[in-house]
């Protein structure tokens, strides 16, 4: 299959972004914080800085991972990780407007469930 011209595939990765926060629907969960992982993938054409070899020309992910740790971490609390992971894609939108789309995937690394079950977690994706 091949790609239409003026449209790419080329995407920016961050993985294993860990953070705590107090996001969950129970009142323990509000009230002590929990690990969370994120991965992200940024639709960003990266022809620009691929000629130019210049961080201009590209998505600075430094800054990505801020915004999204700081989400992460904040003060507002979410009951649902539904929530945070969209409010996580909307601050990653905001960080440079050459991202065309976000996908965000959001783990609770230690859910509090009677199972043993390693993580949970959601996957959201938008477009600009």
């Amino acid at each position: 299959m091949t790609t239409p011209p003026g449209v790419t595939d080329d995407r920016i990765e961050l993985r294993g972004l860990r953070a705590v926060g107090t996001h969950g629907v129970l009142v323990e969960e509000q009230d002590r914080a929990q690990p969370f992982e994120v991965d992200l993938d940024l639709a960003v054409d990266l022809r620009p800085a691929g000629v130019s070899d210049a961080l201009a020309d590209t998505v600075d992910y430094g800054a990505v991972a801020d915004v999204v740790a700081a989400t992460v971490s904040g003060a507002r609390s979410f009951a649902l990780l539904e929530a945070l992971a969209w409010h996580v894609a909307d601050a990653v939108l905001d960080v440079d407007h050459r991202i065309r789309a976000v996908t965000v995937v959001l783990r609770k690394l230690r859910p509090p469930l009677a199972v043993d079950i390693e993580t949970v977690g959601v996957r959201v994706a938008r477009l600009r």
